[in-house]
């Protein structure tokens, strides 16, 4: 073995046959589709997204043969990797999509706007993909982007959901289009040249890192286009000299990760955000509901509320609240988050509301909010957590989460899953009721029974 990226495109090679990969995997792919897809169509409405739709627009519109891949929820069209990204940027722009908490990283948004686009440059080639095809290509690049990410031991700084992202959905189109090895090293090679995205963007609180999602998305359909026609691209990316795990992992530990390949598969591993914010804020928003409805308690009666989580999760939401933040920052922004589920009960995506980004109350509110650290060292743990809160009368209430709701441990239900999909649906550009909500859901369930994964496509559309 030159480089550990060969284990992945074995990995991807001896898989072929969709029936190589457990029906819990394929099912597993099915509840994320149906997961990102209703996030992604709330993700159109958000402001910045017509932007990117227009500023995509302009690089090129439909018409080219084999060329043009749909806008979920619509029945638009753009160049393939046009699309891909503005799915992308739409899936992650409200931090309400899923992500896998070992790997650090969101494996859908980047994989399957990619992954979509590509299949329906496929079926205009005449080469249509089945369902079970296609659940089985997100399988293989949801394990790709995530033993990747596990491979890091330092805390994040490049934007792992970008990169890692981008490297997965390379692997998924290399099982779609059955590309051979040379074709899928360099696919992999020239992905990899395009790898960028910060956490600087995060830490200022701007729209630019959903954006990087989208550039992943995009720069992973056009590394396989090239690859398509014979470019070579470099081979040795993950262990070279100046591979990934030299530049933007040091110290990076793979063995045990890359030793998961064909024994655990990783989508099966991915959590469920139940709240429109970070992962890193669940827990909090979790705790402090069990809490009140446990406990019986109001905004009024509040003293103090306590976080203790890791560094990670500090390093995410530890961020006072500010008057007329941006949304981008309130979504990561833990006392706000904590003060909204204090007065409201909850966070949906009602919550950042100019309103509320300015309400000297949730303000008040938000300054009885502190984190701390807890005993973990662990740069990349998401949890535990540990929540208390002090109340007027002198009582002290904690709650302790070893696991967040909507970890495999702790996993989401299969109705607030529909009740999720319904309310991002209810937000969509083009809003639709709970009975067109559910068809689309359904019709997402059933997709292993579609000989063309991009039937699925009008009925996103209708």
């Amino acid at each position: 073995m030159s480089d550990r990226i060969d284990l992945i495109i074995a990995h991807i090679q001896a898989h072929r046959n969709p029936q190589a990969i457990p029906q819990v995997a394929h099912a597993a792919a099915r509840i994320w589709m149906q997961d990102s897809i209703g996030v992604a169509l709330s993700g159109a409405s958000v402001p910045q997204s017509e932007i990117v739709l227009n500023v995509a627009r302009g690089w090129g519109q439909s018409g080219g043969q084999g060329n043009d891949a749909h806008v979920w929820g619509t029945v638009e069209k753009l160049p393939t990797g046009n699309a891909a990204l503005v799915n992308a940027f739409n899936t992650h722009n409200q931090e309400f999509d899923c992500v896998h908490e070992r790997a650090v990283v969101h494996p859908m948004a980047v994989i399957l706007a990619a992954l979509f686009a590509y299949a329906e440059k496929l079926a205009q080639a005449g080469k249509p993909v089945s369902g079970d095809k296609f659940t089985a290509a997100l399988t293989l690049a949801v394990d790709c982007a995530t033993v990747i990410g596990m491979s890091a031991t330092r805390a994040i700084r490049f934007f792992r959901p970008a990169q890692c992202g981008c490297l997965g959905a390379v692997a998924g189109i290399c099982a779609l289009a059955d590309f051979d090895q040379p074709k899928s090293r360099n696919s992999f090679g020239l992905a990899y040249s395009q790898l960028a995205g910060t956490m600087q963007a995060h830490i200022e609180g701007t729209p630019a890192l959903a954006l990087q999602v989208g550039f992943a998305a995009r720069a992973a359909v056009n590394a396989a286009e090239f690859a398509a026609q014979g470019f070579r691209g470099p081979h040795n990316i993950l262990d070279g000299q100046h591979g990934y795990f030299a530049l933007f992992e040091a110290d990076a530990a793979p063995d045990i990760a890359f030793a998961q390949l064909g024994k655990v598969w990783q989508i099966t591993k991915v959590s469920h955000k139940p709240f429109p914010t970070g992962r890193a804020a669940q827990g909090g928003i979790a705790g402090l509901r069990y809490l009140m409805q446990s406990v019986g308690f109001g905004y009024a009666d509040v003293v103090q509320i306590i976080v203790a989580a890791p560094p990670l999760v500090r390093q995410l939401v530890n961020r006072p609240m500010q008057l007329d933040m941006s949304v981008s920052y309130a979504r990561l922004c833990m006392p706000f988050l904590l003060a909204l589920t204090l007065r409201e009960g909850t966070v949906n995506l009602n919550a950042y509301s100019a309103a509320n980004l300015s309400s000297q109350n949730l303000l008040l509110l938000a300054e009885k909010v502190s984190m701390v650290a807890d005993a973990s060292a662990d740069p990349n743990s998401l949890r535990p957590q540990h929540i208390t809160v002090t109340l007027k009368n002198g009582s002290s209430h904690s709650h302790d989460l070893a696991y967040v709701y909507g970890a495999p441990e702790a996993p989401m239900s299969a109705e607030d899953q529909v009740q999720k999909f319904i309310h991002c649906a209810s937000f969509a550009p083009r809003p639709r009721d709970a009975k067109s909500a559910m068809a689309l859901h359904m019709q997402i369930a059933h997709l292993h029974a579609l000989l063309d994964v991009t039937e699925l496509l009008h009925d996103l559309a209708a």
